[in-house]
């Protein structure tokens, strides 16, 4: 016969208090309900623990030796869920990520050194991969991709508005070479080819005015990091087909030229996402929460 945490509570709280209603102050119960639970599991055990009079309650032998084993496993329990509580309530421990490269690069000083700053007690590991991977089965409390990209069993968080990639060169590039006026003219330029995680070549997307279109540039060089292609651009390698943010700071001191922004689509930006259908620790909680107030 197996006994109710509650039944073994109130056996230890009544042995400690030496009676049933100081017990029952201790518990909040009242005093019929902890006779009720002592005598059914007296019952069920087939052994007295407490020989009461009209004037006292006290364990008996069996019972003295009962309360004995019991308490400690009870204080146990009952630490293990303080600690248990206190991770819930007060964000620790360590905050996993899991997220693309160039996710990494747009919110590692916009927002994690920021969240990392206000919960001091958080440690924070990122680790970067092009490939979607199952975050639940590799260990990580959540993600970062671009919204199209999150798997539909998540839970997406908007971290950032609609985006977009444009087309750059340097201004070394485009001496003595007219700039492109339409996606067709690229065939004639040297661009710097992407390929993806999956292995195939990115087709460079293109929309205006509802025409949309998605062209294979030509190009002798393919890489498959955007940091290494905004690189080569920087070097006059080439076009590159980069994200505007990634770009901003050369085009605006002149290291870059963006042409055919009129062509550029505007895409959904990036998004947390985490499981559903599970208790939340309180290092991704408050995460969540400091991404929507930003965002």
């Amino acid at each position: 016969m197996r006994a109710s945490q509650i039944e073994l509570e109130v056996v230890v709280a009544v042995a400690r208090r030496g009676g049933f209603r100081a017990a029952a102050r201790e518990l909040g119960m009242a005093s019929s309900a902890l006779s009720h639970a002592v005598r059914a599991l007296e019952t069920r055990l087939g052994v007295r623990l407490f020989n009461r009079t009209t004037r006292s309650v006290a364990l008996s032998v069996e019972g003295e030796q009962f309360v004995a084993e019991v308490a400690p496993a009870l204080a146990a329990i009952s630490a293990a869920i303080a600690r248990i509580e206190a991770h819930r309530a007060e964000p620790s421990g360590q905050l996993r990520l899991n997220m693309a490269p160039g996710a990494a690069r747009m919110i590692l000083t916009s927002i994690i050194f920021e969240y990392m700053r206000q919960y001091p007690q958080v440690d924070v590991e990122i680790v970067t991969e092009g490939a979607l991977v199952d975050i639940v089965g590799q260990g990580f409390d959540a993600g970062v991709r671009l919204a199209e990209f999150v798997p539909p069993d998540m839970i997406p968080v908007p971290i950032s508005r609609t985006m977009r990639s444009i087309v750059v060169g340097s201004p070394a590039y485009f001496e003595g070479r007219p700039r492109p006026k339409t996606p067709q003219d690229l065939l004639a330029h040297r661009c710097i080819r992407a390929r993806m995680a999956s292995g195939a070549i990115y087709r460079w997307e293109f929309e205006r005015r509802g025409r949309s279109l998605q062209l294979d540039v030509p190009g002798d060089l393919t890489l498959d990091e955007s940091d290494l292609m905004l690189t080569a651009a920087l070097a006059g390698q080439g076009l590159a087909y980069l994200s505007e943010p990634s770009t901003a700071q050369h085009i605006a001191a002149g290291r870059l030229v963006a042409v055919l922004e009129d062509w550029s689509p505007a895409y959904p930006g990036l998004c947390l996402y985490y499981p559903s259908g599970r208790n939340i620790p309180a290092r991704l909680r408050t995460f969540i929460d400091f991404i929507r107030k930003g965002s």
